[in-house]
């Protein structure tokens, strides 16, 4: 009998199935027993339904353990999972639906009249609803269902997830995640990071992503250990579970906000073995006042929504700050120009990467899948990186992000570096914005410490004294905060469209 992810997961529970998975902030605990029964009933329910193996089930839910429940009794029904973001609106709901044409849409319960309507409209058979105590039509349905639904074998190659990635530009596109690229990479990283029984992880992070699902959830579950399960990142709650757990998974908003209170200090980190931070760039000053704090060195790792990780710095060995570490065992990655040809040492190109991990494709874009592949496999990121001779991957930027000015191009993570180090910033952006003379011109953002400590004319004066004058920004704007994703991501796109007509005649 062919195993399918569920499968694999479940062989990986303990033994003694009353161990906790999952205690809520306010001493709630669920066991694997829990999870293994509730899984059982919701793969009861969908399939009762009529979703057959293959059918897309679309959840936009909060964060909670039954969400965590529902994700299992999909991939134990042999379903395809496709997790929403919670801020999506009614337009893009109807573009998902229309685009994954799901069977079954379960959402928040306040908002059932209104995803009614657009499920209606989108031919989408059923509405189901799950809040974040439980309650809603899911669970009640669930309930009289029986607890030990046989699970559907998969092939590898069989979908498990499409996953939607944030589609910077255009629509967002679904990276079809299989039964093998799932597995590969929870079964890599749970060796990789060291985990076992008794570890205990901090899990802050949504569910509805990569990082916070199939990252982090599938470690836990792999090894057999727990997480205390947090419905966002709150400090004060974060601040009282440390002392208590023994691995934290975030984003570097995370760690800065950790940092931002003399309380944050080596006693109450004293229990934890590893802090891992992704799904945004760590600054190399977050990376050294946390060392300096605590005495651990953040981990810090690489991946995207259409492979899961790729890198990881070592969980034993030198972690190197400003870079995201070496390919994971299974995994190829390289840096190639624009034609394909792979660069050497040091050299700037994209990044690709190659291995079980690594998506089926995007759903319903053959063409758009195959812009995204070379012809020997390997994906292209989009990501400008280089690789050094031990091996570490240098996140230097964002294709996407490249400016070009006046025929040259410039790396916005260069100029960013500069700034982020000058007295008196906390944060910048660095964007590309339409030129009449330059075809682009370079435009810097900054969140000042306070307001009117910096100046325009001085930013820029102190970049032209370091970089190239094609580099220096033409023009410097002081905001509050920075624009971001609910990973934490700064939401370039958001900027370029704020600035568009800077420059216009």
């Amino acid at each position: 009998m062919t195993n399918s992810l569920f499968m694999r997961i479940r062989d990986r529970f303990p033994a003694d199935l009353s161990s906790v998975l999952i205690e809520t902030p306010d001493g709630k605990t669920y066991s694997y027993g829990d999870a293994d029964t509730a899984s059982a009933q919701i793969a009861g329910l969908l399939t009762s339904l009529g979703a057959k193996k293959g059918d897309r089930v679309a959840v936009q839910v909060d964060k909670s353990p039954e969400a965590l429940f529902l994700y299992l009794g999909c991939i134990r029904a042999g379903l395809v999972y496709l997790p929403l973001n919670t801020a999506y609106q009614a337009g893009e709901l109807a573009y998902f639906m229309g685009n994954a044409s799901p069977v079954i849409f379960v959402c928040q319960p306040h908002r059932e009249d209104e995803v009614k309507a657009i499920a209606d409209e989108q031919g989408v058979a059923h509405v189901l609803t799950l809040g974040m105590n439980a309650e809603g039509s899911l669970m009640d349905g669930a309930a009289s269902q029986p607890s030990d639904f046989a699970p559907v074998a998969c092939k590898d190659d069989e979908l498990a997830a499409i996953l939607y990635t944030s589609g910077t530009t255009g629509k967002p596109k679904g990276a079809m995640m299989t039964q093998m690229n799932l597995w590969s990479n929870a079964s890599t990283l749970e060796k990789l990071w060291g985990f076992k029984g008794d570890d205990t992880l901090l899990h802050a992070l949504p569910i509805f992503h990569t990082h916070g699902l199939f990252i982090a959830c599938h470690c836990v579950m792999l090894s057999g250990s727990k997480m205390f399960f947090l419905p966002k990142f709150d400090r004060d709650q974060v601040m009282a579970l440390l002392p208590r757990s023994t691995v934290m998974m975030g984003v570097p908003t995370f760690y800065v906000r950790l940092l931002s209170g003399d309380d944050f200090t080596n006693d109450v980190t004293a229990n934890m073995r590893l802090f891992i931070s992704g799904s945004a760039p760590l600054l190399p000053e977050t990376f050294t006042a946390f060392k300096e704090r605590t005495g651990k060195a953040l981990l810090e790792r690489y991946g995207m929504t259409e492979m899961g990780m790729a890198t990881s710095n070592p969980l034993d060995g030198e972690r190197i700050v400003h870079t995201v570490g070496p390919a994971l065992p299974d995994v190829e990655v390289r840096v190639c120009d624009e034609d394909g040809n792979v660069l050497g040492t040091d050299e700037i190109g994209v990044l690709e990467a190659r291995g079980p991990n690594v998506f089926a494709g995007y759903w319903q874009m053959p063409e758009k899948t195959a812009e995204e592949f070379r012809k020997d496999g390997f994906f292209i990121t989009g990501d400008i990186a280089k690789i050094d001779a031990k091996g570490y991957v240098h996140i230097v930027g964002r294709a996407k992000d490249l400016v070009i000015s006046g025929g040259f191009n410039v790396y916005p993570k260069e100029i960013e570096t500069l700034i982020d180090k000058m007295e008196g910033v906390v944060e910048s952006a660095v964007i590309g914005v339409q030129h009449p003379d330059f075809g682009e011109a370079v435009v810097a953002v900054i969140v000042p410490e306070e307001k009117g400590g910096l100046s325009e004319e001085g930013v820029i004066a102190a970049i032209k004294s370091e970089l190239a004058n094609f580099k220096v920004p033409k023009r410097v704007f002081f905001v509050d905060e920075l624009p971001r994703n609910a990973m934490g991501k700064v939401q370039k796109n958001v900027l370029r469209e704020e600035h568009k007509a800077l420059f216009a005649n």
